[in-house]
């Protein structure tokens, strides 16, 4: 059985005399410790598909089942990553850290622990007290990790985590988050990403999912078959042809869009 099921989903979001869908049946899953990525043009639905699956927002219609249960709200095993950070202004990295846990009533001294150690995990020991404006972006993504690891989920979703850094950050997160996933001490061993990037979804992901443009739907779908860790394989002609499979994935799916929209 799949961790995750994604079944039929439906999405449409109300405008002022109507109304624009945004995901038309989407399915797919995702099996213990795989690592899937989501790409597809903007605007697609992606990241409301992630946050379909974290119980932030309902479907119209269709369902997801974690381990064939059907989620119908938040889940402690199921956290998420989000590309602008996400952090309370008003708190400190530990404190923002502990927020989930506070959530769900662990007692003072025991989160402030589980909060310590993962910023440790994730290279920000000595910047608990320091509060998000005195952080760099690649700080601020670290304690958003740390804050999706610390009730020890199952699924990790991450929307665009890296987007908004700058290109040598964002190569030392993805790194740290492959370090995660493969770490067998943790709980966290199955990771859904947005991603915009092609090459970064190749180089992450087991299994690319192609997208189309609004209504989304997965429309392809590319497996990686390049060993790991794939740092080796960035300028072999292996790892660009799983690239260029997803584009072409794309751009036919781009190309059957425009067609429909001047035919409508």
């Amino acid at each position: 059985m799949p961790v995750l099921e994604v079944k039929n989903v439906m999405k449409a979001f109300p405008l002022e005399k109507s109304q624009v869908t945004v995901l038309q049946d989407v399915s797919f899953s995702v099996d213990k410790d795989e690592f899937v990525c989501l790409v597809g043009p903007s605007g697609c639905g992606k990241s409301t598909m992630l946050r379909i699956i974290a119980g932030l927002e309902k479907a119209d219609s269709g369902e997801i089942l974690f381990h064939g249960e059907p989620q119908t709200s938040p889940n402690p095993k199921i956290t998420m990553i989000f590309q602008l950070f996400g952090l309370l202004p008003w708190k400190t990295a530990l404190e923002n850290v502990e927020v989930p846990l506070e959530v769900h009533g662990i007692k003072k001294e025991t989160r402030m622990e589980i909060a310590r150690s993962y910023l440790r995990m994730v290279g920000l020991e000595g910047f608990e007290n320091t509060y998000p404006h005195d952080l760099s972006g690649g700080m601020k993504q670290r304690v958003g990790i740390a804050r999706a690891l610390a009730l020890q989920p199952e699924v990790l979703l991450m929307d665009e985590p890296f987007s908004s850094l700058d290109e040598l950050t964002a190569k030392t997160l993805r790194e740290l988050v492959l370090e995660i996933w493969r770490d067998p001490s943790l709980p966290t061993n199955t990771f859904v990403m947005v991603s915009h990037n092609v090459e970064e979804a190749v180089y992450m992901a087991d299994r690319v999912l192609i997208m189309s443009s609004r209504p989304g739907r997965v429309v392809g779908e590319v497996k990686v078959n390049l060993p790991r860790p794939r740092t080796q394989y960035l300028r072999d002609s292996k790892y660009f042809q799983s690239v260029d499979e997803v584009m072409v994935i794309l751009e036919k799916s781009k190309g059957e869009a425009q067609v429909k929209s001047q035919i409508d």
